[in-house]
């Protein structure tokens, strides 16, 4: 029998508003071995094109894709129960997994087993100072979410900043790394690395214990 302590942690990755799955790929292969190695990373893309101009545009290659459309000043949202159709199929297609990285909507997904974690960089909450409620969402927030969230945090130059802090709230202790960059994937300096660390062996301590 496996050890569950031991195990890579299977992770599926959605990528940031605009980009690819490849771009998030080369972002978060930047973090240390240390954590790399416990990781079984998964990425994939959106669904539907880009319907406006990538904030990556000359930094990174296209295509570019979106999970779900806004409106011009992002209060309402069009294709959000095509994204989650999307995420769940792939999910239960090529499941399971034991987490989900990058999706910071809170949202559960009726047709895979419970996640045991998320990971959030620069996540936001839906209603808060930045985004509209999507219908499906309305009922995200109504009790504190039970899963394991580890969350990060840019300082001053992370233009989401209020919505990720106002995230914090949605989440039964959430873990959190600060860090002095923007709307980005940081990289993990020593401090940083041992939080993550400490998440990681925390999930796959209770993996052994409890075979969540």
């Amino acid at each position: 029998m496996e050890d569950q302590s031991q195990r890579k942690l299977r992770i599926l990755c959605l990528h940031e508003f605009r980009t690819n799955s490849e771009i998030l790929k080369r972002l978060v292969l930047r973090w240390p071995k240390p954590v790399i190695q416990k990781l079984d990373l998964v990425f994939l893309d959106a669904q539907f094109p880009a319907q406006g101009r990538s904030g990556v545009e000359g930094i990174f290659d296209p295509p570019y894709y979106e999970w779900f459309h806004w409106n011009e000043d992002f209060s309402e949202s069009s294709y959000f129960k095509e994204c989650l159709a999307h995420i769940e199929d792939y999910m239960v297609k090529n499941g399971p997994f034991d987490g989900l990285l990058g999706f910071s909507q809170g949202v559960a997904l009726g047709k895979v087993n419970k996640i045991k974690f998320v990971i959030v960089i620069s996540g936001a909450k839906f209603g808060g100072h930045a985004f509209g409620m999507p219908k499906l969402a309305s009922n995200a927030y109504s009790k504190p979410i039970d899963c394991l969230s580890l969350h990060f945090i840019g300082r001053e130059k992370d233009i989401l900043k209020p919505d990720s802090i106002a995230l914090l709230e949605a989440f039964e202790d959430p873990v959190v790394i600060h860090h002095s960059k923007g709307h980005t994937v940081p990289r993990l300096d020593d401090k940083s690395l041992q939080t993550m660390l400490g998440f990681i062996d925390k999930i796959q301590s209770r993996m052994a214990t409890s075979r969540l």
